[in-house]
């Protein structure tokens, strides 16, 4: 069965909110929500097909745009290729020009709504910023909180509060104040035993490969509405991470660091190979910065994280 090559779009408003649109109901998947866009032609380029399909469909032409995330995905009577693009500024009107029903919906928002199995992984790259925030390990709590304030404050939307060396009960105070700083800011993910889940409601959860490993045949560990990621470094990692159902990973060390020394880094050549072949959303992690968030873009990553690279100056 040929594999059908579809470029669909992320449009963002001024506003931020993003445009869906409904399916008719007599196609695939019809009467479900998705993102605008349709088939690419043979010998097409993506760019190419997502201007004319957006003209079609929409009335507007694309005017600033990067791809987002590809997604392979096999329904039962169907293959497809989803080719996603973000789409930051356009010029025109949208208009349902096929007279299907649109919205504009904040990010929180498309949980609200239905799409197609394929799409799952779009609305996950939609919510997610392009930048991941790590903690530094060996500072004190005081210390932590005057660093996440200030990232906070400079506009930090996804942190993972990673403090190894604490011990738990020490933590799971941290996490406590952490929490309540990162309410209505950004999304809080916590590393810890999954005992902890239920103690913590508003936070996502990291797991540890090791984590990943011992847990990935059980399926995910908490309902969907609540953020899960897991850290690779290697394709059969990305493999179990896929089949617990996680929403998004960091894969690493890109290149060497001295956090970890003795990890062989994985390169941008295999990076780029690995997340071909993978169709969730993922940062790039070890040796790079805020730089490099391009280069992570055009070999299919979400962006990047960073421990130092994206910790405030001096923590304030």
């Amino acid at each position: 069965m040929k594999r059908v090559h579809v470029a669909a779009a992320v449009i963002r408003g001024g506003d931020g909110r993003i445009l869906i649109a409904k399916r008719p109901q007599d196609k695939h998947q019809g009467g479900l929500w998705e993102f605008p866009g349709g088939k690419v032609e043979e010998g097409e380029a993506v760019h190419v097909a997502l201007d004319r399909e957006l003209q079609e469909e929409l009335g507007i032409r694309p005017q600033a745009a990067r791809a987002l995330i590809q997604i392979r995905h096999d329904y039962p009577d169907k293959q497809v290729l989803l080719d996603v693009w973000e789409v930051s500024t356009f010029s025109g009107e949208p208009h349902g020009a096929e007279g299907q029903p649109l919205a504009w919906v904040s990010e929180r928002q498309l949980l609200e709504y239905e799409f197609p199995a394929a799409n799952k992984p779009i609305v996950a790259a939609a919510r997610l910023p392009d930048r991941y925030l790590i903690t530094p390990d060996g500072l004190e709590p005081s210390e932590l909180l005057a660093g996440i304030r200030s990232a906070l404050a400079q506009g930090a939307r996804l942190i993972q509060l990673r403090a190894p060396n604490m011990f738990d009960p020490q933590y799971r105070d941290l996490a406590v104040d952490v929490q309540g700083l990162c309410a209505g800011k950004a999304q809080l993910m916590l590393k810890g035993p999954l005992e902890w889940l239920g103690d913590f409601p508003a936070a996502g959860w990291h797991l540890t490969a090791e984590q990943l490993r011992k847990h990935a045949a059980g399926g995910r560990p908490f309902p969907e509405h609540r953020w899960l990621a897991a850290s690779c470094h290697n394709a059969e990692e990305l493999a179990l991470a896929a089949q617990m159902g996680v929403d998004f990973v960091t894969l690493s060390p890109l290149q060497a660091t001295a956090t970890h020394p003795e990890a062989l880094p994985l390169g941008w050549e295999a990076a780029s190979e690995m997340l071909t072949h993978f169709n969730l959303p993922a940062y790039l992690l070890g040796g790079i910065g805020p730089a490099d968030i391009e280069r992570a873009w055009q070999i299919g990553a979400q962006g990047v994280a960073g421990i130092r690279a994206f910790w405030p100056a001096n923590g304030v």
